[in-house]
């Protein structure tokens, strides 16, 4: 047997629950009706964005909890379909309540790429690549 190649959910151990949730509620995110007073989760195109407070969700993971603060090894891209979208969807972020970390920036490689942060600072990378073109339900296009 092998590992699938797929990743089907994502998620975060946030600090504030409700808080975070509420940040992605403003970027117009679409809470699941599965979501509980636990966990709570997105539907995204292909996967599943899961918000977990912090602790629990290292207690699950048998891990210790740790992290907080600085670059903790991990980005989230979210690929939009032309450069001049970069921008804006950065300013949406922004405007529910993240951070900009890195305005829209014209590539070497010949993208746009830029950062938000979001409540809990995870970063998450808005990005345009002529290498990545994405189909017509937004999902990328792999070469």
């Amino acid at each position: 047997m092998t590992v699938p190649a797929r990743i089907t959910i994502v998620t975060l151990g946030v600090a504030d629950l409700e808080r975070a949730a509420g940040f992605y509620d403003r970027l117009g995110w679409r809470r699941s009706s599965a979501s509980t007073a636990d966990i709570v989760w997105f539907v995204t195109a292909g996967t599943v964005l899961g918000l977990s407070p912090f602790e629990e969700l290292a207690a699950d993971a048998k891990m210790p909890a740790g992290r907080r603060g600085g670059f903790g090894g991990i980005t989230f891209a979210i690929n939009v379909a032309a450069g001049d979208e970069v921008q804006p969807v950065l300013d949406a972020a922004e405007a529910a309540g993240g951070a900009i970390v890195k305005p829209a920036t014209q590539m070497e490689w010949g993208g746009v790429s830029g950062y938000f942060a979001d409540l809990d600072g995870y970063p998450w990378e808005v990005v345009w690549s002529p290498s990545f073109p994405m189909d017509e339900r937004g999902l990328l296009e792999m070469p």
